[in-house]
């Protein structure tokens, strides 16, 4: 595993996510009260981006349908149905760098 730069922490003020891609994968980052979290970006009920849908607290709401994930694990939290988790990834700042553990 080596450490790939996601960002500035700039980019994601507290309460918001974004979507970076790296090599190829789309991951969500989020920063929940200045703790940054990282998990893929699409869910694997619906396959929808999850940085376009809500966060609440710690959970990122599916905007398509509603699924819930926790930001820090990936583990599904809430859905009708059993779907898999999303993976997490760790994160680490450096400066004002954002990186992820891949």
């Amino acid at each position: 595993m080596g450490k790939i730069i996601a960002g500035k922490t700039a980019d994601v003020p507290p309460g918001k996510m974004i979507k970076v891609s790296i090599d190829g994968k789309e991951i969500m980052v989020a920063n929940i009260d200045g703790t940054y979290c990282a998990m893929d970006d699409s869910c694997t009920h619906s396959g929808s981006s999850l940085s376009e849908g809500k966060l609440d607290g710690c959970n990122v709401i599916c905007g398509w349908h509603g699924a819930q994930f926790d930001c820090k694990t990936g583990k599904l939290v809430k859905f009708p149905a059993k779907i898999r988790d999303v993976a997490s990834y760790n994160v680490s700042i450096e400066s004002d760098n954002i990186f992820l553990e891949m």
